[in-house]
């Protein structure tokens, strides 16, 4: 079985009808049903009840079974899993927000028989892509160190905006703020009231708030406890859902030395930007570098991830008991790559003293510094450090 999971209105119904279109440009018998749909939910009451309905559709023939935002079913899990034992001649494609219900039951029923595949916000590459009209298609990397002010233009707008599709292809502001609106007020009644059974979620919003002020920092349970008048352990609590709901992401630190090296707390980005800027009110205000280095980093965190996922490494973050500090550490096995940020146009390699500190302790074969616009590299040792574009991350070997 096929798992299209993500945030709520990143596109999973859109691909899905796409993926349709393209099987049945294949003679393929295709069937689509949407839990939402108090008609198609009928179905769902009883195995029997569904296969019946694709009886009819299909007759004897095989075919494709879409299911769009299965995450309402109650035991969807279990439910799937006995569709896909009784080995039937059926293909079914399964979309659904990354809610507990889709990522942890329905992945511990379907173990062994299915293939995830998550669907992320638009990123800024595809952004630039459909802003171009798809003229630099394949040759964004020559669009992006020849064009830097549209580039820088283009990025700007990105950290405002974020990746929403509905966001993005929306000409005014005002509608970009009307639809963000929409998507956020329906991830809190729809998904979290849902997932926490609550008649209102003031402090999971009072929560979401304090972590949008503190992207790229630590997370302080006890302050954030303080700041939404909940416990701790509620507090740990909705830190899970959000995370399990993908709106925003937990980096843990990078550590060898248990006595000089942070250990436990984690480091909190968001997986959308516009849904970052929109919790504090400042959706399409973001315009001073000085006060936009932490969105950066998030966006840099973002790429990072998207980069990783399906892979064997994990993204940390470095910082030690006496301040120092690295941004990023990818580490792949026993090798490790740390990663500095700097929201800026650099004019030479700068390398901090957290870096070097970083180099000196593990020695890595390579290290990246990544800015606006500037290219160049040096050696640090045994280490090779080199400076790129952010762009650069999108081919650069991690």
């Amino acid at each position: 079985m096929t798992l299209i999971i993500g945030l709520r209105q990143v596109g999973k119904t859109t691909l899905m009808k796409s993926l349709k279109k393209l099987v049945e440009q294949d003679g393929k018998k295709t069937l689509f049903l949407n839990y939402d749909n108090e008609t198609d939910r009928s179905f769902f009451n009883k195995q029997e009840n569904l296969l019946s309905k694709i009886k009819l559709e299909f007759g004897e023939n095989s075919g494709y079974v879409f299911i769009d935002k299965i995450q309402r079913k109650e035991d969807a899990g279990l439910f799937l899993k006995g569709l896909y034992d009784l080995g039937l001649p059926y293909k079914f494609i399964i979309s659904g927000s990354g809610s507990l219900e889709l990522k942890e039951k329905i992945h511990e029923s379907l173990a062994g028989r299915k293939k995830i595949f998550e669907v992320q916000p638009i990123s800024f590459d595809e952004f630039v892509d459909f802003k171009t009209d798809y003229k630099y298609s394949g040759r964004l990397i020559d669009f992006f160190r020849l064009e830097s002010v549209k580039v820088e233009l283009l990025l700007l707008e990105y950290l405002n905006f974020g990746g929403y599709p509905r966001v993005i292809i929306e000409p005014t502001e005002a509608g970009k703020r009307g639809l963000i609106d929409e998507i956020y007020k329906s991830y809190l009644e729809r998904d979290i009231n849902f997932l926490l059974k609550l008649d209102k979620s003031e402090a999971f919003v009072r929560m979401i708030k304090l972590l949008a002020n503190q992207i790229g920092k630590l997370v302080n349970y006890s302050e954030l406890a303080v700041g939404s008048s909940i416990s701790v352990a509620t507090i740990r609590k909705y830190l899970w859902y959000a995370e399990k709901t993908m709106a925003i992401r937990l980096i843990s630190p990078f550590f060898k030395n248990q006595r000089n090296e942070l250990v436990k707390s984690p480091v909190v980005y968001f997986a959308d930007l516009g849904l970052r800027n929109y919790s504090l009110d400042l959706f399409g205000h973001i315009k001073e570098q000085t006060s936009s280095g932490f969105i950066f980093q998030n966006f840099i965190a973002n790429i990072l991830q998207s980069r990783l996922f399906g892979s064997n490494a994990v993204l940390h973050y470095w910082r030690t008991t006496g301040g120092a500090e690295v941004d990023f550490v990818i580490e792949r096995g026993a090798a490790t790559l740390p990663i500095e940020v700097k929201f800026k146009n650099l004019e030479k390699i700068q390398i901090e003293k957290s870096l070097r500190s970083f180099i000196d302790k593990y020695q890595p074969k390579k290290a990246l510094l990544v800015n606006l616009n500037f290219s160049g590299e040096l050696i640090v040792g045994s280490t090779i450090v080199k400076c790129i574009p952010f762009y650069e991350l999108f081919k650069e070997d991690l």
